[in-house]
């Protein structure tokens, strides 16, 4: 296949695409195997793709029913539901996983979301999906809250790969970096198998920071609009680039320990004014991964810009944020409530899922 833009992304500039969406039809279609020939180089799941792809296709019945009639409740049913799916595509994605040396190739799973405040909870989940699935190439999912943070730093001293999920601030940020390399210093031995990213959302930031700015009304606030989650992002590699240097670094780099790659999300554009890609061009650069829905894929494909951003103009970064604040509107607000937000819909999305799969399943009885 000729060489596309997400090709580019990555030879041009070491940034990963993935793709964020999972169905089942996709993996006994060709679907996927055709993303991944376009350049996509890792897949992401999470609650809410699960809900749409499994109460919006027939093709998880029979397998539904089998289980049941093996004595599975239907809550165990849906996690054997979601683990085969998982198990599909971390197989298809295995061979990049190999060929990269275990940069991508990688497909992600999340814990239960209404574990979300339970630290005990989340580790013990995490170990569960972890041992159970048993592939390299698997990240299981674990949301950055107050209580999710020590979660990810006994997973990594663990030595369990993870995908930290829900990041909308920079301080956060800071605290999961930290968790990932606390906890590469007290694993044992070779590093060298451990991988994490920290997925910080992105166009989230800018729906709720311009709803905000709206309100405000005056020509500075409505100046400001549509500028917030890509800054917030910039200031967020920035952050990276200086945690991930220097003798304490190094000293783990020396036992074979990768980079926690920032990887963003919710990278579609929300607010149709906006261009379609801009959560995507407005990020490039080396050492990151972008998690990015089909749909905005397609239009990556047909008209994205690949050019190294994620570093550039950072003063003006800090100055947009900055004027953000003076005007009232608290960063730190904004992320708390978004936080709250996305774990709450997480949660809906997992029990009105478990709720269809309960009626399902007394229809078929």
């Amino acid at each position: 296949m000729d060489e596309t833009t997400l090709h580019q992304l990555f030879n041009d500039h070491q940034q990963s695409p993935w793709l964020d969406n999972l169905r089942r039809g996709w993996l006994h279609d060709g679907e996927l195997q055709r993303w991944l020939d376009r350049g996509v180089r890792g897949i992401t799941s999470n609650p809410s793709i699960f809900q749409k792809a499994i109460e919006g296709s027939d093709e998880y019945t029979e397998q539904f029913a089998e289980l049941l009639r093996s004595g599975a409740s239907v809550e165990e049913a849906y996690w054997g539901l979601v683990t085969t799916d998982i198990e599909d595509a971390l197989a298809l994605c295995r061979p990049l996983y190999d060929a990269s040396d275990g940069l991508d190739g990688f497909v992600s799973v999340e814990v239960d979301p209404g574990l979300a405040r339970d630290q005990a909870g989340t580790e013990a989940a995490a170990r569960t999906l972890w041992d159970q699935i048993d592939e390299p190439n698997l990240y299981v999912k674990i949301p950055a809250t107050a209580e999710g943070v020590p979660a990810i730093g006994q997973m990594i001293s663990e030595k369990r790969s993870i995908n930290v999920t829900l990041l909308f601030s920079v301080d956060r940020y800071r605290e999961v970096m930290e968790a990932y390399i606390s906890g590469l210093e007290r694993a044992e031995g070779d590093l060298s198998s451990i991988s994490s990213v920290a997925s910080f959302f992105i166009s989230r930031v800018d729906v709720e920071v311009d709803a905000r700015l709206t309100e405000i009304g005056t020509d500075a606030a409505l100046a400001l609009r549509g500028k917030a989650a890509v800054a917030n992002g910039k200031l967020a590699y920035a952050a990276f680039l200086e945690t991930f240097s220097g003798p304490r670094w190094e000293a783990l780099e020396a036992r074979g320990a990768q980079v926690q790659r920032p990887l963003w999300a919710s990278t579609s554009t929300k607010n149709p004014d906006y261009p379609d890609t801009l959560y995507v061009d407005s990020l490039i650069g080396p050492n990151s991964v972008n998690t990015i829905p089909d749909s905005t894929l397609g239009h990556f494909l047909d008209h994205g810009t690949v050019a190294r951003t994620i570093d550039a103009d950072l003063a003006e970064a800090q100055s947009v944020l900055a004027d953000i604040a003076a005007l009232g509107v608290d960063l730190d607000v904004v992320a708390v409530q978004l936080e709250d937000e996305g774990v709450a819909a997480f949660e809906k999305s997992f029990d009105s899922l478990l709720a269809s799969l309960t009626a399902k399943a007394e229809g078929l009885s």
